[in-house]
């Protein structure tokens, strides 16, 4: 099997109704922008591939090396993500098998789902999280916002969240040390409150090594800046959020299995990114911490959605990603416009 063609399509995905009115424009204005890569081989199969956190188109030159190429030359690939799971698509189903037998020994056949939305007020949250609860999610992220106090919107979301419901708070790596403890300690007291993500800049290692002695909330770094081995080594999280290239994934989530350390996957996209997350996240060992996609953010999109059963979603069993695609559907979001 070769690649033949590659063709490289920009969409619009139309945004969930709740966002219907200008607050939630003015929120998620450039979320709908992705990038759809379809690899097709010479045997007329075709591997898909979708992102949303780099929606432009690749260069030419970079396409065309990959004509006449064998796709299972790039197992481990830190291609543009698009097209990186679009091979892994292509390679499952030339060989009749799901994406992860591609990646590793498969360990957990479901995994943990966060929902998610960007910062609005705490009344807004409190809907969000009541949607989020409706829809089978357990966890739901949030970044804080100079707009908005994190405690105010906590009590807000507490009187919505069903049991067992937890917030993971993003702190934005921008406060001291000074100004966040007491923040967390407060946020520490309450029942819903299951994680923070970077409190504190990447660079103050001695700040989260003090912070997490003092609270009890895990602690989650978001792709540390010196690689991840050396912040373990210091002791700095409890969790290391990975995800983006394939083959980094891959390789830092192994890395944190070895040291028995949790690792947490976040990659934006649609539901085809939610099937690759889920691939990944059955086969790394400690990858047991809530996934983070967008697809939650959507009305529709070009395959049918993952559903999500109690906080979790399954890892698709179907060749390649497993997810089928709706042609009519990618046509009518290619043709779409995006929001302004």
């Amino acid at each position: 099997m070769k690649i033949a063609h590659i063709e490289q399509i920009p969409i619009a995905l139309p945004f969930a109704k709740r966002y219907d009115n200008h607050a939630g424009r003015m929120r998620n204005y450039d979320l709908d922008q992705h990038l759809v890569i379809k690899v097709i081989a010479d045997n007329a199969l075709i591997g898909y591939g979708d992102y949303e956190d780099n929606p432009n188109p690749l260069p030419q030159d970079q396409i065309d090396a990959l004509i006449g190429t064998n796709p299972f030359d790039y197992l481990q690939n830190n291609l543009h993500m698009a097209l990186g799971m679009a091979l892994y698509d292509l390679m499952g189903k030339h060989l009749d098998i799901p994406a992860y037998k591609l990646m590793g020994q498969k360990v957990r056949d479901a995994a943990p789902c966060a929902a998610w939305t960007r910062p609005c007020p705490p009344d807004v949250f409190a809907s969000e999280i009541a949607r989020a609860a409706e829809a089978g999610y357990r966890v739901f992220k949030m970044h804080s916002d100079a707009r908005y106090d994190v405690l105010e919107q906590t009590r807000a979301a507490e009187k919505i969240a069903p049991a067992g419901f937890k917030l993971h708070w993003d702190l934005n790596h921008n406060r001291t040390l000074g100004t966040v403890l007491p923040i967390v300690t407060e946020l520490e007291k309450s029942p819903i409150v299951g994680f923070i993500e970077d409190p504190l800049p990447w660079t103050d290692i001695d700040g989260w090594r003090t912070l997490r002695q003092k609270i009890k909330l895990p602690l989650v770094m978001h792709v540390p800046q010196l690689g991840g081995i050396q912040e373990v080594v210091h002791g700095v999280a409890d969790i290391y959020m990975i995800g983006g290239r394939i083959g980094d994934t891959l390789t830092s989530g192994f890395a944190y299995g070895k040291a028995n350390i949790q690792c947490l996957i976040q990659q934006c996209g649609n539901t085809l990114m939610k099937a690759l997350t889920l691939h990944q996240a059955a086969v790394l060992p400690t990858a047991s911490a809530h996934i983070l996609n967008i697809d939650d953010q959507f009305e529709s999109d070009i395959t049918e959605q993952i559903p999500v059963v109690e906080g979790f979603s399954r890892v698709p069993e179907g060749p390649g990603l497993g997810v089928e695609i709706d042609e009519k559907a990618l046509a009518e979001a290619a043709a779409r416009a995006h929001m302004p």
